[in-house]
């Protein structure tokens, strides 16, 4: 059939592809076209098994997603895992919570998270009927003792590592204690990513990323993934992503993916860039204190040993003279950018007190370790060398 040229132009033009793809192409569509109406029908029946509309699923989405899952198994015993990416960390956390708490219900959590999460847990969810139930997670006794008596607590959600503090949690320990309870477990694994710590592992139900962060590793796109076992939490999971419309866009997950044909690198590299400075500064006369999970010195030091392959590529230090004291670090600082985000292949400063945990109360802040001369570093792969002149001479 012959058209006429405004028919014409508004059609797309036929798919030359001939032979399959080298990268994984960006499928930049909203909807998706059905051969036939019976087609359609089927896939409007079950939209979790076709694509249907770019808020449901997506190719390239659904590709990106499904590796970062088999990575967080990777030669685990799991043949059932998920991914299901959202459109950043924060919406990852937020469609998790919800998928998993309704009014009257109560998330179980630790004080030291990253501060958009305590506030997110803090001020939005009460307006939905749930609250939160705060616990030093450190201690198995305590968290026992409130799930005992707390009897609407419906998850536990945590860090290992915490953000910003660096405090390590036992995962296998909190894992325990959901199974016991029937209480599914959520640990956040954007510090380490599964090349480092596998929480699946110590039998956690779901685990989540800002994929923001490492996996991407280039801070040129924004993106978040939760990661499950089983097609009932599958199911029930992409439910919520899709009504609440928190689905990834193709873009993003492309430079996802993009980034972590470079990740096993990149982290070995963040990990000995990491320890490197942390003993530098550690010996430095202008540094009160530094936390670092490979030094020696640090309290959980052995626990994550124990349940990480590396210490990661964050460290936290305390500068001698105070809340201005830090802020006269961040403005001498030359190699590290002054940027709220972190796991970027370039060094990253942050300082929580007038930044990330601005709108965390003081109190609540200095209870969990959030001091107002607290530096975060996400430490980046230049030439160690260069890092530690720069930093000696930001705080000299």
């Amino acid at each position: 059939m012959a058209l006429r040229i405004n028919s014409f132009c508004v059609k797309d033009p036929k798919d030359p592809r001939t032979t399959r793809p080298h990268q994984l192409p960006i499928y930049a569509t909203s909807s998706f076209e059905f051969e036939s109406i019976e087609e359609g029908m089927e896939i409007f029946r079950h939209p979790e098994k076709g694509h249907l509309y770019a808020r449901f699923a997506n190719p390239t989405v659904d590709a990106v997603a499904k590796k970062i899952a088999d990575l967080e198994c990777h030669g685990l015993a799991i043949d059932d895992g998920f991914g299901i990416m959202t459109s950043s960390g924060m919406s990852a956390i937020s469609t998790m919570l919800m998928s998993l708490c309704k009014k009257g219900d109560k998330i179980l959590t630790q004080g030291n998270l990253y501060g958009g999460t305590t506030e997110l847990i803090k001020k939005v969810f009460p307006n939905l009927g749930i609250e939160p139930v705060w616990v030093d997670l450190r201690n198995a006794g305590a968290v026992e003792e409130k799930l005992e008596k707390e009897k609407s607590i419906s998850a536990i959600y945590f860090e290992t590592p915490s953000n910003p503090a660096l405090d390590c949690i036992d995962i296998e320990t909190i894992a325990k204690l959901g199974r016991r309870k029937n209480i599914p477990t959520i640990v956040d694994n954007t510090f380490c990513t599964p090349v480092i710590q596998q929480p699946f592992k110590y039998d956690v139900d779901y685990v989540i990323h800002s994929t923001t962060k490492y996996l991407n590793g280039h801070g040129n796109g924004i993106s978040g993934v939760i990661v499950g076992r089983g097609e009932e939490a599958r199911r029930m999971v992409w439910s919520v992503m899709k009504l609440i419309g928190t689905n990834c866009n193709p873009f993003d997950a492309w430079l996802t993916n993009t980034g972590m044909k470079t990740l096993a690198i990149r982290m070995e590299r963040h990990c000995t860039n990491a320890l490197a400075l942390a003993q530098f500064l550690e010996d430095h006369p202008m540094v009160a204190s530094v936390r670092y999970l490979g030094l020696p010195s640090h309290e959980n030091h052995t626990l994550a040993k124990k349940q990480m392959e590396g210490f990661g590529g964050m460290i936290c230090f305390e500068v001698k003279g105070g809340y201005d004291a830090g802020l006269r670090f961040m403005n001498r600082n030359r190699i590290g950018s002054l940027a709220p985000t972190m796991g970027d292949v370039d060094t990253l400063i942050l300082h929580p007190a007038s930044m990330s945990h601005l709108n965390v109360d003081r109190e609540v802040r200095l209870a969990n370790g959030i001091t107002d001369n607290l530096i975060r570093v996400s430490v980046g792969i230049e030439d160690i060398e260069d890092l530690k002149e720069d930093f000696d001479r930001a705080l000299s």
